[in-house]
């Protein structure tokens, strides 16, 4: 049985601390997935597809939220992980197998603002 991806989210906005920090993140990580030529910026914004990203203020303080991109194989799960650290993020979960289902493949990384960053890759989709 093949799953399709349904879209139930229309789109998720992140407010950093540190908007430098956090595009440089968020444009490696996408890079990782196979997917920087998607991605637009301006001078305090990223968005690419659902996500966009801008920098918190005074009154809208940073955000602290779990979101899982998702992956096309195992293997850019791995660069995900990979360039995330790289590019300021901290361990939160090596790539590997978890027991949430069977063939569910991922990463957690936390974002410059602490944000359980995930790249996952679910063989259930291919």
């Amino acid at each position: 049985m093949i799953r399709k991806p349904t879209q139930l989210i229309d789109h998720i906005h992140l407010r950093a601390a540190d908007f430098d920090r956090a595009s440089s993140f968020y444009l490696a990580i996408f890079e990782a997935l196979g997917r920087a030529a998607d991605a637009h910026a301006g001078r305090d914004w990223v968005e690419l597809d659902e996500f966009y990203l801008d920098q918190a203020d005074a009154n809208t303080p940073p955000s602290h939220i779990h979101l899982a991109f998702r992956a096309r194989s195992r293997a850019e799960v791995q660069a995900f992980y990979a360039a995330g650290l790289k590019a300021g993020g901290t361990d939160n979960g090596a790539p590997g197998l978890r027991d949430y289902h069977p063939g569910y493949y991922a990463a957690f990384l936390l974002d410059p603002d602490g944000n359980n960053i995930e790249a996952k890759f679910d063989e259930r989709d291919t």
